[in-house]
């Protein structure tokens, strides 16, 4: 039986299910709000006294970091060095010049102050100092990090990783979703892929998982908001330092994990659907793209899910 629980963390809904082949919940299960609890103290840059925070504070200066940071900035590099630097934390000073400042919650609906200057110059992970043997890293003054959907690819994979040992393991963090392996009956695991700007009328396919792998949806219809009456969203392209010009609205990508998952997703709609479903095929990736206009483009691997 697959038992499910829901709960809000990250900025985003949560789903976690369990197939553990009883009618009986694992008490694990209750677990994860606390471990996604105690990843956000480390993780979000919406907490004061985050540890990323702390470190964005910091400035030219070595800063011995937690285990947890560490992984998800070595996730991070990975992610810069696979997108080509399009998918990268240093976008937390444009992201945050583009109104993203706050929960989303406080920002849906409101038109925020124009630019008071040119948008933020974004530099790559390599003007950063890191130290292996210390654990440590160290930002230039004008650079600050946002892990974003890369922390959470990486929490998904985390929960999973934890729980697969009860059956069969399922995280879905705000889009991003990881999954051990099929149901115990050996059915796949079933994702509805949205219609965007029409969430609440259902679905507008289904996709079929029957292996462990990551899928991961960036899109940029739901987190949107208006600045000096320019339309905004949350998905910066490095190259401008703003919101990225595209005519995808959103992508879905499936890959061996999670984060890779999360990367390929963004970076897709950075480059826009003729370069996108190019760079998807030469990654060997299977992806599923919407556009602005309702076209729906499919990657050459994807046939295999729908």
């Amino acid at each position: 039986m697959v038992h499910r629980l829901q709960f809000r963390a990250m900025g985003t809904e949560m789903l976690v299910c369990v197939d553990n082949g009883s009618d009986k919940s694992p008490i694990e299960l209750a677990d994860v709000p606390g471990w996604f609890e105690e990843w956000e103290q480390v993780l979000s840059r919406f907490r004061i006294d985050s540890e990323l925070t702390l470190l964005n504070r910091a400035s030219d200066q070595l800063v011995p970091v937690s285990e947890t940071l560490w992984r998800v900035f070595q996730s991070a590099l990975s992610a810069e060095k696979y997108t080509d630097g399009l998918v990268t934390p240093t976008i937390a000073a444009a992201v945050i010049e583009s109104g993203y400042d706050r929960d989303f919650g406080l920002l849906a609906g409101q038109n925020l102050s124009p630019y008071e200057s040119k948008p933020p110059i974004v530099r790559s992970l390599a003007s950063l100092t890191w130290d292996e043997s210390t654990r440590s890293i160290c930002l230039p003054a004008d650079v600050q990090l946002d892990f974003g959907g890369i922390a959470k690819g990486w929490a998904a994979e985390q929960v999973v990783h934890r729980l697969k040992h009860l059956g069969s393991a399922l995280m879905n963090c705000g889009g991003d979703i990881f999954m051990s392996g099929p149901l115990l009956n050996g059915n796949p695991w079933e994702i509805g892929v949205h219609r965007p700007f029409d969430r609440s009328s259902g679905y507008m396919g289904m996709m079929y998982f029957d292996h462990g792998c990551g899928v991961a949806t960036s899109s940029t219809d739901r987190r949107r908001w208006m600045q000096g009456g320019q339309l905004r969203h949350h998905i910066i392209d490095p190259h401008s330092g703003l919101p990225a010009e595209s005519d995808v609205v959103s992508a879905t990508i499936v890959a061996p994990t999670a984060v890779e998952a999360e990367t390929a997703a963004k970076s897709v709609l950075i480059r826009g659907s003729k370069d996108g479903l190019a760079w998807l095929e030469s990654k060997n990736l299977a992806g599923l793209i919407i556009l602005e206009s309702g076209t729906i483009l499919y990657s050459q691997g994807i046939n295999g899910y729908l």
